[in-house]
């Protein structure tokens, strides 16, 4: 059975895998991943149509948020759990149809993917899905081909951050009306190069709204995070571990965990929910285990309690299979228990059955909770700083981590900044250097967390007040974005920062599979986006 997928950096030889995923997604799950997109494809052509009449289907909307994010790198790795979400997404277009031409709306649809219609067997599926993947698209010219598969992941990375804030009650219909726009679009082939660089613009635009929305619901929800001290060590008892982003889980796990018995440690990019106070004033949550992203495998087989994956945190999930972990939401592993509605009991069952941690194990700690919020309330200091010339330069050295070799440049750079200059971080690519004692500069700390990935909206943030303070634009402050990228929350978050205008990015460990050099050509002379070379190189020319 033949696949390819190049939307993660990891992809095999830096080009596509073509036999297995190297994050160990299977040829049938590939084919039905690429099904749902095709048939999601045809869904957005007829919501598109249908918006333009005033239709709207609230629940098609939600469902084509969830749908794709069920396609990124990570996520579901369940076969059985796509068919029911290619026949919902004919069953919404169908439902959209059927109003337009309620409505008297008189709409010819000739787009691929409009009037599929899916086979009943989940095989029959598999093969239809095996002859519209990404190599299917009729177009012809790579780089048309290159900014439209750019477009497509950037979209799956807003529908992530989308999911995430409409499960906390935040959403916004122009979210919703560019995905389905964008998704309409990809199954045109009569728009020129700049009509497709303009749309991946427009994909980062709307993606910073997303991460508006899911600011304001994580801190609508938990409080604005604040500064907090997090153990890395481990306490006596038994105990949960939670991974992901979904706070919402998170909130639930922790009610339903009161008086149990369990002390709750976070891992990966769940890290940050120690800063929320309406998160942290739960005493049995205690800590964070794990200190390294890359060794998720080793770390996971350690622990002696119950895990539950919240979200696309975790490579090849199979290699770690074992009857103590729990999937949620959209997540999907063949084999592996899925938690259904929020209600935890089997996970509990599960950590009070288990032995936990025989004894307390103390540990180094480190300091969560400087999203925008806590750092612009200092900001007339750290611009004093600036001003006196105490602190030189800030870098953003931030994003997704993986276990491909060349990952560990980030750590060495973190490590050679000099002693008066400031790293902020966020997402999982921070796990490299997280625990990192950089000191500090006149009590403000030399290593700031901002976050989870989807708080780079504080870094654009803190970012834009500073420029608003000095007088300068973005790209005239003493600040450099060093940046590595995994999958297509960071290809959105990108996208993000281009449509921003800002410029000499370096991004690494390596450039995106899906950029055709003459794209990349573009990228370049426009906004002098970069490959990393290595960190002494770097540093010495940024800083001179």
């Amino acid at each position: 059975m033949a696949m390819f997928c190049y939307q993660c950096e990891q992809t095999a030889k830096g080009q596509g895998c073509e036999k297995v995923g190297v994050c160990g997604k299977q040829p049938e799950v590939s084919a039905l991943q690429d099904l749902l997109v095709y048939v999601l494809k045809g869904l957005g052509v007829v919501a598109h149509e249908a918006r333009k009449a005033g239709i709207k289907d609230p629940q098609a909307d939600v469902f084509t948020v969830q749908a794709l994010f069920s396609t990124l790198t990570n996520v579901d790795f369940d076969p059985e759990r796509f068919k029911p979400l290619i026949q919902q997404a004919v069953q919404y277009r169908e439902q959209l149809r059927e109003k337009l031409q309620a409505a008297g709306v008189k709409a010819a649809f000739s787009a691929a993917g409009v009037d599929f219609q899916p086979v009943p067997s989940l095989d029959g599926m598999v093969r239809q899905g095996e002859t519209v993947g990404l190599k299917a698209d009729p177009e012809k010219d790579q780089d048309k081909l290159s900014l439209k598969h750019t477009l497509l992941f950037g979209l799956k990375g807003i529908a992530a951050y989308a999911d995430h804030a409409q499960i906390l009650g935040q959403s916004d219909d122009a979210v919703y009306a560019f995905l389905h726009e964008g998704l309409a679009t990809l199954t045109r082939s009569d728009l020129s190069l700049q009509d497709w660089l303009g749309l991946v613009l427009r994909c980062g635009e709307t993606n910073l709204k997303t991460m508006e929305l899911l600011d304001r619901a994580n801190t609508g929800a938990y409080g604005h995070p604040i500064p907090t001290a997090v153990p890395l060590g481990s306490k006596k008892g038994k105990a949960i571990l939670i991974s992901g982003h979904d706070l919402k889980d998170f909130e639930k796990l922790l009610k339903q965990t009161e008086g149990k018995g369990i002390n709750i440690y976070t891992h990966g990019e769940m890290l940050p929910a120690h800063g929320y106070p309406q998160l942290k004033q739960h005493p049995h949550f205690y800590g964070h285990y794990g200190t390294a992203w890359q060794n998720q495998y080793k770390e996971f087989s350690k622990f002696p309690g119950a895990i539950l994956m919240t979200t696309n945190c975790i490579q090849r999930p199979q290699e770690v299979y074992k009857d103590n972990i729990f999937t949620t939401g959209l997540v999907g592993w063949p084999g592996v228990r899925h938690v259904q509605n929020g209600e935890f009991g089997p996970v509990i069952e599960k950590a009070l059955e288990m032995p936990g941690f025989t004894e307390d194990e103390p540990g180094k700690t480190v300091t969560v909770g400087f999203a925008h919020n806590t750092v612009l309330s200092v900001a007339d200091k750290v611009i004093d700083l600036v001003k006196n010339k105490k602190i030189r330069h800030f870098f953003l050295v931030a994003g997704c981590d993986g276990a491909k070799p060349g990952r560990n440049y980030y750590t060495e750079f973190v490590e050679k900044v000099p002693a008066d200059c400031v790293v902020l971080t966020l997402a999982c690519g921070k796990f490299r250097f997280f625990d990192k004692n950089l000191g500090a500069v006149d009590g403000i700390p030399r290593l700031l967390d901002l976050g989870q990935c989807n708080d780079a909206y504080s870094a654009i943030q803190i970012a834009v007040a500073l420029s608003k303070a000095f007088g300068v634009g973005v790209n005239e402050l003493p600040l450099s974005l060093v940046l590595s990228w995994y999958e297509q929350k960071a290809v959105a978050i990108l996208l993000t920062l281009l449509y921003l205008g800002i410029k000499d990015i370096r991004l690494g460990p390596s450039l995106p599979a899906f950029v055709s050099p003459n794209v990349l050509k573009i990228l370049v002379d426009t906004f002098d986006i970069k490959p990393i070379s290595t960190p002494d190189e770097d540093l010495k020319v940024i800083l001179g």
